[in-house]
């Protein structure tokens, strides 16, 4: 088996993992369809050890996620390019943080819960207070996922 690279450090402080997923304003959300896996970039919004989607009440992800909601995120951040040797293009690299979380997808139909969900969501990308219609409210689905398990490395990083 090859040699692990020493670049490749374990984060295990559950703070620091945080603060990768509070750094984000994407992530990418695994799922598994059928037998093929499916993978889409979306926005969220964390708090309280959950992550929160929102999107259209139907798709094919709201279909992959019915018949199996098992759930893979990935978020990465902090990207800085870099040559070991500037001449030698295997020694460029990318240096990073990233995190995998899994979970369960659950939809959420309680009028109150959606709304706490977009006000979670929306954190991520402004300091505003937002109001919502009851139409739009009613016309979106919010998703949120409990963290069950948590992981992270970081990659040419101290």
């Amino acid at each position: 088996m090859a040699k692990r690279d020493n670049a490749i450090k374990d984060i295990v402080d559950f703070d620091k993992l945080e603060d990768i997923i509070k750094a984000c304003k994407i992530c990418r959300v695994g799922m598994v369809d059928g037998d093929s896996p499916y993978v889409l970039a979306m926005n969220f919004g964390y708090d309280d050890q959950t992550i929160w989607l929102h999107c259209a009440k139907e798709g094919k992800k709201v279909d992959v996620l019915k018949r199996n909601n098992k759930v893979c995120i990935e978020f990465d951040t902090d990207h800085k390019l870099f040559a070991r040797h500037e001449h030698v293009a295997c020694s460029w690299r990318f240096a990073y943080r990233g995190v995998l979380v899994h979970g369960h997808a659950l939809f959420v139909d309680d009028y109150d819960e959606k709304v706490k969900g977009l006000n979670i969501f929306m954190k991520n990308y402004s300091d505003r207070e937002f109001e919502y219609s009851k139409p739009s409210v009613d016309n979106i689905l919010i998703i949120k996922i409990p963290i069950e398990s948590i992981t992270g490395r970081s990659f040419e990083y101290l």
